[in-house]
């Protein structure tokens, strides 16, 4: 039995006769970048998330950084975050010239660790960036208290984490600006690259939907030097089609998760996922965590099961954030996690059969070696 990591042929077969049409249309119509596909999509979107406002924009990482940009934060400014998450969310923070400041991880749920932030406050501290890593969100109550009380900005990079909640909430509606990647291997993915800015408040939607167009809404008028960051109709079309789709297809990778927790509950070898009980996890990627990881790897890609790792290193060590003047040892959590994590194939149109090949494919090999 094969298993990808990660299978949208399904998805899509399932959907084929509603997306062509959608497609044709813009085709048809020849409004390719932004127009009435992008405007329809952020209506829907923003009653989805539960925001007064959504900005479609051209990717994730884009996101990030017209929100950073949104408020006012630049050289010499310093934004708290994560160092255990995809390149982008510091990589943004470098791009406006600020200095991403990091602190360590839970160990169990590999979010940012609230009781560190506080400490690492200092006068040039702009903005804090929690990640909802995996698809469950970051403590954010004692994390908004730090914030009103050094009167700090909350960019949520909820890249991975649409429809994910926290006592109650959604990701993406409780800080200033939320950030969302439509990255086709996203639980809500277009068709290549996309993104979107969610916020409450009018005057900062006004100065990113500036911000997404070289920082002027009218054309050849521009209040100030942006990016060009919109959004394609044609994905707007594709996530349109896609989003009525996304409780059921959520719902699917927690039946999953929940059927691997049980396949793994008599191995001390494999630690699983742990979901917070305030939160509702969407599980963008289940996440074991092993010893030998990289052995097991490979067993299981000789196997033909598919598995990623997610991330190798953590960015403290990355060579182009050298100058940030951490070494191996600042996070310890973080870069042990880096060592010993592994994600499973977790997509929704999995078969329990295969669910539970990849599971015995993992205990054989853990209870094996240890």
């Amino acid at each position: 039995m094969k298993v990808p990591m990660l299978d949208l042929k399904p998805q899509y077969a399932q959907l084929k006769h509603l997306l062509l049409p959608e497609i044709m249309d813009v085709i048809e119509n020849q409004t390719f970048i932004l127009g009435p596909k992008v405007s329809k999509l952020e209506k829907e979107l923003s009653d989805y998330i539960g925001t007064r406002f959504t900005i479609g924009c051209s990717s994730g990482t884009d996101a990030l950084l017209m929100a950073l940009m949104a408020l006012d934060i630049g050289q010499g400014d310093e934004v708290i975050t994560t160092p255990y998450t995809f390149f982008a969310t510091a990589g943004s923070i470098a791009r406006v010239g600020a200095r991403a400041v990091f602190v360590d991880i839970e160990p169990d749920t590999f979010l940012m660790n609230i009781e560190q932030v506080e400490k690492k406050i200092s006068l040039k501290t702009k903005a804090i960036m929690p990640v909802h890593l995996f698809g469950q969100c970051v403590d954010m109550e004692p994390l908004l208290a730090l914030a009103k009380k050094y009167n700090l900005k909350v960019i949520e990079d909820a890249a991975q984490a649409i429809g994910s909640g926290y006592k109650g909430k959604n990701a993406g509606t409780m800080g200033d600006i939320g950030c969302f990647s439509f990255f086709p291997s996203k639980n809500l993915g277009c068709f290549g690259d996309g993104g979107l800015v969610s916020t409450n408040s009018e005057t900062l939607n006004e100065r990113l939907k500036g911000l997404r167009v070289h920082g002027g809404q009218i054309q050849y008028h521009h209040n100030e030097v942006g990016l060009n960051a919109r959004l394609d109709a044609l994905q707007a079309a594709v996530v349109s089609v896609k989003l009525p789709y996304l409780k059921s297809w959520t719902e699917g990778r927690r039946r999953h998760a929940a059927i691997y927790n049980e396949l793994f509950a008599g191995n001390p070898n494999v630690v699983t996922p742990v979901e917070k009980t305030d939160r509702y996890h969407i599980y963008n990627q289940y996440v074991i965590r092993v010893k030998n990881r990289d052995a097991l790897k490979a067993y299981l890609t000789e196997k033909e099961i598919g598995c990623a790792v997610y991330y190798p290193l953590s960015l403290h060590q990355q060579k182009c954030f050298a100058n940030l003047g951490y070494t191996e040892g600042s996070f310890p959590e973080s870069e042990k996690a880096a060592k010993e994590t592994l994600a499973l194939p977790v997509y929704p149109e999995m078969s329990e059969e295969q669910l539970k090949f990849v599971a015995a494919a993992v205990n054989e090999f853990t209870c094996k070696k240890g």
